[in-house]
């Protein structure tokens, strides 16, 4: 069936989106103002309150906030400072985990550099740790920078996407071969007990070093020691530093690692160094996450729902602007461009900001159990690294109205196409749709899933979820969960296109004379509807 363009609503779209964008005031409210956005704390609350209105005043009806489970505690930083006082001072730029304790006041202690590689070595420490600052983890090796940290997709890159198979072309799926799968168990499992023993050894707080360079610190949240069997396990459901009834764990913090290998060479050299940390967190009462949900109604298909979205909450030690507020951004002024040009829209076009996404897409999961369907017994990590849902799926009547969701969250990056995750019925629309939209440097498909987002929690049940293709930019080598996630990183003129194509793409799939075309289900693998 020929895709039908309206090409003088796009005229209006692209216009709009492009000479009268509002996206980046939008983001700067997000990061700067109500940035950062951990899952289920105040500054979350306080970020969706300004959405919501802000939505409210764009015309949007039925704004609400969805409940989502787990029940998790919120967690806000008060005061911090480390430095080294002994045998030299020097400031140290580092950043407390998220949901780690405090300290009481201000705590100084020597550094010790815990240099295990087994079990046994740990012998050697007893006695040693008490109100010690404990190195856990070992020196980062650091390279010099022969590439740029920033880069656009190259020619060859997008040809390589064009031209993958569906289970090729995902570089997090790429990440997570059986070698780096049994490295990682095995770290795991001893990283517990290293925890365990400093806990029982009266250490005060945990140190450990920052992947990144050139002051860069990646930093998510503290972690509980536990010994994983598989991955199944390391990744699957499992008692988290934000759950309520979560054990007491020591303080954690994580130190950049020019600073953290500083240290550690000083330590070699008999050097005996010694810090002062102040530490001050607020838990607050444990409670539901929320998502953020809006909508442009629909007219004579109403009843039909076309989606956008991205999470909506952050890491905490930048502002959260390239992660994933970016995302969150491009779909509000998608929502904003539609509402402006007048167009209306035959299906309802919603809109869907994910709450936990960090912690395990728990949000989008969440709401789409709670509307669409859900599968039972099923490989989770397999599902979120892309790979297709798998377990028995039941779904709800509401999935019958549902069209299509689009995501946005892979960093301020300009859109270069689609990912058709594996439904290569999308082809042809998609093709006629990028054609129309007239971006030479966007007109990739690629038939390879990618995966660690919110778009393969409608993909796990069969319902048709889409991430864009984007420019990477900074975000894996800087912004990606770090302390430069900052709205200064963010492209203007790359975030508009991608929300003016996000607002194009929403109006002909609200359009279309049919629904989007789902992925075929096995008969073996479908229970029909719970209700």
């Amino acid at each position: 069936m020929e895709e039908k363009i309206d090409t003088t609503a796009l005229a209006k779209i692209k216009n709009e989106g492009m000479n009268h964008s509002q996206v980046m005031e939008v983001l700067s409210y997000l990061s700067d103002v109500y940035g950062p956005r951990l899952a289920w704390s105040p500054e979350y609350k306080q970020a969706a309150d300004w959405a919501a209105s802000k939505l409210r005043d764009w015309g949007l009806e039925n704004i609400h906030f969805e409940n989502t489970g787990p029940v998790g505690k919120g967690w806000s930083l008060r005061r911090f400072s480390a430095q080294v006082i002994e045998p030299r001072t020097f400031p140290l730029i580092a950043h407390p985990k998220a949901w780690s304790p405090g300290i009481k006041g201000t705590v100084r202690g020597e550094a010790v550099y815990l240099q295990v590689k087994n079990e046994a070595d740990l012998a050697k420490y007893e006695g040693k740790l008490k109100g010690a600052f404990v190195l856990i983890s070992d020196p980062i090796e650091l390279k010099p920078h022969f590439s740029p940290d920033g880069n656009r997709q190259t020619d060859s890159t997008l040809l390589q996407l064009a031209n993958a198979s569906p289970s090729g072309g995902d570089r997090r799926r790429a990440r997570f071969d059986s070698t780096r799968i049994e490295r990682l168990l095995e770290n795991s499992r001893l990283n517990a007990q290293k925890v365990e023993f400093c806990e029982k050894e009266g250490a005060v707080m945990l140190l450990d070093a920052s992947r990144g360079d050139f002051g860069t610190v990646f930093v998510q949240s503290a972690t509980i020691p536990r010994s994983p069997k598989s991955i199944q396990d390391l990744f699957g459901a499992r008692l988290a530093a934000y759950s309520p009834d979560a054990p007491k764990i020591l303080p954690q913090v994580t130190i950049a690692s020019e600073n953290y290998n500083r240290m550690i060479r000083m330590i070699e050299k008999g050097q005996k160094v010694r810090l002062e940390v102040s530490l001050d967190v607020e838990f607050t009462k444990a409670d539901s996450g929320f998502d953020i949900i809006a909508e442009i109604p629909g007219t004579d298909l109403k009843d039909e729902v076309v989606m956008a979205g991205g999470h909506f909450d952050s890491w905490h030690a930048g502002t959260g602007a390239t992660d994933n507020g970016t995302g969150s951004a491009a779909a509000m002024e998608a929502i904003r461009i539609l509402k402006s040009t007048g167009l209306q829209p035959r299906r309802t076009i919603r809109i869907g900001l994910w709450c936990s996404e960090e912690e395990g897409l728990l949000g989008s999961a969440s709401y789409v159990a709670k509307h669409f369907g859900e599968r039972k017994g099923g490989d989770r990590f397999a599902e979120m690294m892309g790979r297709g849902g798998s377990g028995t799926l039941t779904t709800l009547p509401e999935s019958e109205k549902f069209d299509v969701y689009f995501n946005d969250d892979n960093g301020s990056g300009r859109v270069r196409g689609v990912y058709l995750q594996g439904n290569e019925a999308a082809r042809p629309i998609f093709r006629a749709w990028l054609a129309a939209f007239g971006d030479p440097s966007a007109q990739t498909i690629s038939i390879s899933n990618t995966g660690g987002t919110d778009h393969l929690s409608f993909d796990a049940i069969g319902l048709p979820g889409f991430q864009f293709i984007q420019d990477p930019l900074e975000y894996e080598t800087r912004t990606h969960h770090s302390n430069m996630d900052v709205f200064d990183i963010v492209q203007e003129n790359d975030l508009k296109q991608a929300s003016t194509m996000e607002a194009f793409f929403l109006y002909q799939a609200a359009m279309r004379d049919a629904k989007f075309p789902r992925k075929p289900i096995p008969a073996t693998e479908r229970t029909g509807s719970s209700r």
